[in-house]
C-alpha cells in the first residue's frame, strides 16, 4: 500500500502508522480534537484561563482544564504561575505547539470554506434515511 500522506515516513515501517499500537494514534487523538485546535488558536499570545473560557463558548471549566493539562503534557503549551495577588496563571504556546498553528490554520481554513458544502451534503444524507 502507497503512503500517500507521508505517515509511515517516521517509522522504517510504513504500516505501522495504521496499526492500533503505534505511538502516533494517541498523540492524534489528544491534539487533533475539537477544544484542543480551538485552544491552540486562541492562544496567539499569553492567555489566562478566563480569557480562554470566555473566548471558546461553550466549553465547561473541566473539559478547558482537562484540555490544557493535556496540551501542557504533551509539549504544546506552557502555564506560568504569575506573582499576583491572587496567584493568576497563564498558558502560552511553546515552540513546538506554535509549530502547529500553521497546519492547523489550513485545516480551520478548510473547514469554514467547505461548511456549507458539508452540511448540504448531511442534510442529504440525513433525507435519504427519511
Amino acid at each position: 500500500m502507497r503512503d500517500t500522506y507521508g505517515l509511515g515516513a517516521a517509522t522504517s515501517d510504513p504500516e505501522m502508522v495504521f496499526r492500533s499500537d503505534c505511538p502516533s494514534r494517541p498523540i492524534l487523538d489528544q491534539i487533533a480534537d475539537k477544544w484542543s485546535m480551538m485552544v491552540l488558536a486562541v492562544l496567539e499570545r499569553p492567555t489566562r484561563f478566563n480569557e480562554i473560557k470566555r473566548r471558546l463558548d461553550g466549553v465547561t471549566q473541566r473539559v478547558l482544564t482537562q484540555t490544557l493539562r493535556r496540551l501542557q503534557r504533551n509539549g504544546m503549551i506552557e502555564r506560568t504561575v504569575l506573582p499576583t495577588s491572587p496567584v493568576g496563571v497563564e498558558y502560552s504556546l511553546t515552540p513546538l505547539g506554535e509549530s502547529l498553528r500553521e497546519p492547523f490554520g489550513h485545516l480551520y481554513s478548510w473547514t469554514v470554506q467547505h461548511s456549507r458544502q458539508i452540511q448540504d451534503s448531511q442534510r442529504a444524507f440525513d433525507q435519504s434515511l427519511s
